[in-house]
C-alpha cells in the first residue's frame, strides 16, 4: 500500500515538473501584451530620448520595401543643410532613372524637376524614379549614393542594415530591422521640415504644365490620425506591408514601426494602437526648446574663436503619466580641450540630465560646423587684440 502511494505521489511530482515550464511560459506571454500581433516585427519609440515603449522582433533583418526612402529623404535634407543642395537646383532624369518600375511619378529621360518637387514625389508618392534621380544627382551615381547610405547607417549605429538601392525595390542583400528603421526615422525628425511633404495628403506635380499629376499620400494616417505627419509606407510581396509612421502630440513625439503586416487595414490599425498607446500611457518633459542658446563653444587655435551654439531641436524626458516632473535639471558640458580643426558633426560635448541628484539621460553635442585651423595671420590680430584689448 505503501509503496502504491510512493509511486502515485512521484508520478504527480514528475508531472507537475514537467508541465511547470509551460505555465510559465504561458504566464510569460500573457505578462508581455502583443500591440501588433499581425506584425512580424515592430516597434515604439521616443523620439527625443530614443527610449523604446514597445518592441516586437525588433533585430529581425527583413526587407523594408520603400521604407528605404527614408535614409534617401535624410540624405536630401543633410545636403540641404550643408548646402551642396538648394531646394530650387533642377534635377535631371536619367534614362535609368526613368525606367524604374513600381510606384513612380512617371519622370522621362531628360526630364528636370526641382529638388523640392522631386522630395515631394518621394515623400507622397513613394516615386522610385525620383529618388534614383535624386540619388544620382547628390552622388554622381546610384552606386555612390547606396554606399553613402550604407556609410550613413553605420553611423547612426544601424547594426543590422545594408542598402543596395535608394528605393527599396527587390533586392538581394537589401535588409534592415524595426529598430534600425526606427533610428534613422528619428534621425530624420531633426530635420522637421520634412513633415512639409511627408504631412501633406494631396498636391499636383507639374501644376503648370497640360499634364499635372496629382499627388495622393500613400500614408493615409496623416489624414485619420491627428497629429500624424509622416513618415513613409512599404509594400512588396516579400516584404508585406509595413510603416514607419510618426505622430506628435504637444511637445511629445513618438515613431511606430511595423513590418510584415498582411493589410494595409491591419497596419493602419496596429500603428493606431501603438499612438494610442503612447499618448495615453506617457507625456514629454521638454528641457531645451528649438533654438534655445547652448553657449558658446571655444576652440583652440580655431579660425573662429567663439562658435555660438543653437538646439536645432527639442530636447526632452520621457516621463510616465502622472511621474512628477519636479526635481529634473540638465547641465550643458562642452570639450574644453578641442584643438582645430574640427568637422562639422564632430561631438563636441552633451547635455547631461538629472532628477534630484541622479543622472537619467545624456544627449551628445555635435559641432554645427566645420572649424579650420587659424593661420598665422589670425593669430597675430588675434594677439594684438588682446594687447589693445580689441576683439
Amino acid at each position: 500500500m505503501l509503496k502504491k502511494w510512493i509511486s502515485s505521489a512521484l508520478g504527480a511530482a514528475l508531472l507537475f515538473t514537467a508541465l511547470m515550464p509551460v505555465a510559465n511560459a504561458e504566464e510569460k506571454q500573457s505578462g508581455a501584451i502583443d500591440l501588433t500581433p499581425g506584425a512580424r516585427s515592430a516597434i515604439l519609440m521616443d523620439v527625443d530620448t530614443g527610449t523604446i515603449i514597445f518592441e516586437k522582433n525588433k533585430d529581425e533583418k527583413l526587407p523594408p520595401a520603400s521604407i528605404t526612402k527614408i535614409m534617401t529623404m535624410l540624405l536630401v535634407m543633410e545636403a540641404l543643410d550643408e548646402g551642396s543642395l538648394q531646394m530650387t537646383d533642377k534635377v535631371r532624369t536619367s534614362e535609368y532613372a526613368a525606367s524604374m518600375g513600381g510606384s513612380q511619378i512617371f519622370l522621362e529621360a531628360g526630364e528636370e524637376m526641382t529638388v523640392e518637387d522631386m522630395l515631394k514625389g518621394i515623400a507622397m508618392a513613394s516615386a522610385n524614379d525620383a529618388s534614383v534621380a535624386i540619388a544620382e544627382k547628390i552622388s554622381g551615381s546610384e552606386e555612390a549614393f547606396v554606399q553613402k547610405m550604407n556609410e550613413r547607417a553605420k553611423q547612426l549605429g544601424m547594426k543590422n542594415t545594408h542598402f543596395v538601392n535608394p528605393n527599396g525595390l527587390p533586392a538581394a542583400e537589401h535588409y534592415t530591422t524595426a529598430h534600425d528603421i526606427a533610428i534613422m526615422s528619428r534621425e530624420l525628425m531633426k530635420h522637421e521640415e520634412i513633415t512639409k511633404f511627408t504631412g501633406m495628403y494631396q498636391d499636383y506635380l507639374r501644376k503648370d504644365t497640360a499634364k499635372p499629376f496629382w499627388l495622393v499620400n500613400t500614408n493615409k494616417l496623416v489624414r485619420f490620425y491627428e497629429g500624424v505627419d509622416g513618415l513613409k509606407t512599404g509594400y512588396t510581396s516579400e516584404a508585406k506591408f509595413c510603416l514607419s509612421a510618426t505622430a506628435k502630440k504637444d511637445n511629445f513625439r513618438v515613431i511606430a514601426v511595423v513590418l510584415g503586416e498582411p493589410n494595409t487595414k491591419t497596419r493602419n490599425a496596429e500603428v493606431t494602437k501603438l499612438f494610442d498607446y503612447a499618448f495615453s500611457q506617457y507625456t514629454n518633459y521638454p528641457i531645451i526648446k528649438a533654438g534655445d542658446s547652448l553657449g558658446e563653444l571655444k576652440v583652440n587655435k580655431g579660425k573662429h574663436k567663439l562658435i555660438p551654439l543653437t538646439a536645432k531641436h527639442q530636447y526632452g524626458v520621457l516621463l510616465k503619466k502622472g511621474e512628477v516632473s519636479e526635481g529634473i535639471r540638465h547641465e550643458v558640458r562642452l570639450n574644453t580641450e578641442l584643438k582645430a580643426p574640427i568637422k562639422s558633426g564632430q561631438e563636441i560635448g552633451k547635455i547631461v540630465v538629472y532628477k534630484a541628484d541622479q543622472q537619467i539621460k545624456e544627449f551628445p553635442l555635435y559641432s554645427p560646423m566645420d572649424i579650420g585651423k587659424a593661420n598665422w595671420w589670425d593669430m597675430l590680430k588675434r594677439t594684438m587684440g588682446g594687447l589693445f584689448f580689441l576683439d
